[in-house]
């Protein structure tokens, strides 16, 4: 068959990051209302194309994650912020979220890629993000399980040309975990995250699916890793 190929798609331009500059600087539900038809048209819009765009690119990455271009319930994350439980009380995200699950992850805390954009800093995500105890224990087990193939994966050269293991870590080891197990720096992590940062003008280029979905390929081992502790096909 032959190889599916990315659509070329910008995931924004420059009126994008105004309309989100403008959000951040009035983050308040009277200027939203009034400029929502300019949010539609400069981020929600292209934003939804583009993760349609994605979906050869990341088959080819995986077949278990999804592009989902739909405008709630699918890859792109809704602008409204949870402030019930936050000292932040401004009611909208000021940045665009798109994260592709893997297909039988149920929220965000799923094995997952992500593209993160917004005025002060845009980058992308592989991983798992504050994972629930069991899969975190999981994972964690077969990195005291299967030490090289952990260290084969974390200091594989291309990932690490491209991503940075990020995130909050324990002061101490995991209760279960001895502090003398291999890795013990990584077995303290509360997320297993990977980060490549990224700069406007790779966002604003028309190639900016293509780019993506490479830079999601080289992180391939490293989610591949994850999926084997959380038994899920990858």
């Amino acid at each position: 068959m032959p190889r599916k190929s990315v659509v070329k798609a910008r995931l924004c331009n420059k009126e994008t990051f105004r309309s989100l500059t403008g959000l951040e600087a009035n983050n308040e539900r009277p200027w939203f209302q009034a400029n929502k038809h300019r949010y539609e048209s400069a981020v929600v819009e292209p934003a939804l194309a583009f993760v349609g765009a994605m979906a050869p690119g990341l088959e080819r990455v995986s077949k278990h994650f999804l592009a989902v271009p739909k405008r709630t319930g699918g890859s792109l994350m809704r602008i409204y912020r949870d402030t019930r439980f936050a000292y932040n009380k401004t009611p909208y995200k000021t940045n665009v979220g798109i994260q592709f699950r893997h297909e039988l992850g149920r929220d965000m805390h799923a094995p997952g890629f992500y593209v993160h954009l917004e005025p002060d800093g845009c980058f992308l995500g592989a991983g798992i993000w504050r994972p629930e105890p069991d899969p975190l224990r999981a994972i964690r087990t077969r990195i005291v399980e299967q030490p090289e193939l952990w260290r084969r994966t974390a200091t594989e050269r291309r990932f690490t040309a491209l991503f940075a293991l990020t995130g909050d870590r324990l002061e101490r080891p995991p209760r279960g975990f001895s502090a003398s197990a291999p890795h013990v720096e990584d077995l303290k992590r509360k997320d297993f995250t990977a980060i490549s940062r990224l700069a406007h003008r790779d966002v604003l280029g028309r190639e900016f699916a293509e780019l993506v979905a490479a830079r999601f390929k080289a992180a391939a081992p490293f989610m591949a890793f994850l999926c084997g502790a959380l038994d899920l096909q990858y």
